[in-house]
C-alpha cells in the first residue's frame, strides 16, 4: 500500500478519494514545523502540499519519495534543485484555478473603472454629487472596459481564460509569453516580442507568470515610466514579479493610476509596507483562487495526479520538472 502525506488540510472530497481508493493509505500534517516534516516524511510515497515550505533539508530526508503534488500552480515553496537532484517529479494543479483568477482579474478591474466603493460610501452619507466634483475639478468619473486594451504578461491557461472574457467585453488583447508556439494565431489576440511593446499602449496590465530569476522584479522603474499614465496594473500571480518599492513611487509620481495586488514579495506583508499608505492600491490576501469552487478542484486535481502518476498516466503537462527526471512512460 502506498502512502500520501497530505501537508496542511485540503477539500474533504479529495479526502474522500483517497479514503475510497484500497492502494493507499494517508495521514494530514498540520504541524509545518521543518522538524517535524522532517520526521512525518520519511518514509512516505507521496506529498501533497499546499503552502508550507519543503526547504531542501526535508527533501533530502524523504528517503521512499516517488512524486510531490502542489495544490496550486506555483511552486516557490519548494525546493526544486533538491527534487532535480533526487529524480522526483513535482507536479501542479494545472486545470484547477484558471476561472477563479481571470474572474478575480475582472473584480478588480471593475473595482477600478466603477468606483463602487466610493459611490456607495456617498449614498450611505446622503450625498448625491453622482460626478463627484470639487468645485469645478472633477474627482471621480466612471469608466467602460469597451475597446481597452488588456496586456496579459504570460498566456496560459489563466492568461487565456483572462482573454476570452475580455473578447467578452470587446477588449483589445495583447500577450507576452516568450514560451509561445511559433505557429500561435489566433486573430483576435496580438502578439509583442517584448513587455515595453504592451506596457507602451496597454490600459490593463494582468501578471500570470511564475516566479524565478528571470521573473523577478520583472516591473520595475525602467518600464513602469514607459506605461500610460491612465494604465492600472493587476498582480494575481506571484509577488516579487513587481517591484513594491518602484511601483510605489510610479504611483505617487502619477505615472501610473493605480494597481491591484494579490501578492506581495513578502507574504504576510509587513506593517511597514510603504504600499499599505497609497491610497492608489488596492488589496487581497492571496485569494485569487480561493473560491469554494476552486477550492474542491485543487484538492481532487491534487490527489488525481498522484493516482495519476503511480497509474503512468500523469499528464506530462503538469509537471514543473519534466526535463529532470526520468519519466516511466
Amino acid at each position: 500500500m502506498l502512502h500520501i502525506s497530505i501537508v496542511e488540510t485540503i477539500h474533504p472530497k479529495a479526502i474522500e478519494g483517497i479514503s475510497n481508493n484500497p492502494n493507499y493509505s494517508f495521514e494530514v500534517i498540520e504541524n509545518l514545523d521543518e522538524n517535524n516534516l522532517i520526521n512525518k516524511l520519511k518514509d512516505t510515497d507521496a506529498i501533497a502540499i499546499r503552502t508550507a515550505n519543503l526547504s531542501s533539508k526535508v527533501i533530502d530526508s524523504c528517503k521512499k519519495l516517488k512524486i510531490i503534488s502542489r495544490h496550486g500552480v506555483g511552486y516557490d515553496n519548494i525546493d526544486l534543485p533538491s527534487l532535480d537532484i533526487k529524480k522526483i517529479p513535482l507536479a501542479i494543479t494545472i486545470n484547477a484555478n484558471a476561472m477563479t483568477v481571470a474572474e478575480h482579474v475582472f473584480a478588480m478591474m471593475f473595482y477600478f473603472n466603477k468606483n463602487i466603493n466610493q459611490f456607495d460610501k456617498s449614498v450611505r452619507e446622503h450625498d448625491w454629487d453622482r460626478l463627484k466634483r470639487d468645485g469645478n475639478k472633477l474627482i471621480i468619473m466612471n469608466s467602460e472596459l469597451y475597446n481597452k486594451t488588456m496586456f496579459i504578461l504570460g498566456y496560459g491557461r489563466i492568461g487565456r481564460e483572462l482573454a476570452s472574457r475580455c473578447l467578452a467585453f470587446n477588449m483589445n488583447i495583447i500577450i507576452y509569453d516568450p514560451f509561445l508556439k511559433k505557429e500561435f494565431n489566433e486573430k483576435s489576440i496580438t502578439t509583442v516580442s517584448h513587455i515595453d511593446e504592451g506596457l507602451k499602449i496597454a490600459d490593463y496590465i494582468s501578471i500570470h507568470t511564475p516566479l524565478n530569476n528571470n521573473t523577478r522584479n520583472l516591473i520595475n522603474k525602467n518600464n513602469l515610466i514607459k506605461m500610460k499614465r491612465n494604465a492600472f496594473i493587476i498582480n494575481a500571480s506571484r509577488g516579487g514579479i513587481i517591484n513594491e518599492i518602484d511601483l510605489n513611487n510610479a504611483l505617487n509620481e502619477n505615472i501610473i493610476a493605480g494597481a491591484g495586488l494579490d501578492v506581495f514579495d513578502q507574504e504576510p506583508p509587513s506593517k511597514e509596507n510603504l504600499l499599505f499608505n497609497n491610497k492608489k492600491v488596492i488589496f487581497t490576501p492571496h485569494i485569487a483562487a480561493h473560491t469554494l469552487e476552486c477550492w474542491e478542484r485543487h484538492g481532487k486535481e491534487t490527489i488525481q495526479n498522484i493516482f495519476d502518476y503511480f497509474d503512468n498516466k500523469l499528464d506530462i503537462n503538469a509537471i514543473v520538472n519534466r526535463n529532470s527526471i526520468d519519466l516511466k512512460y
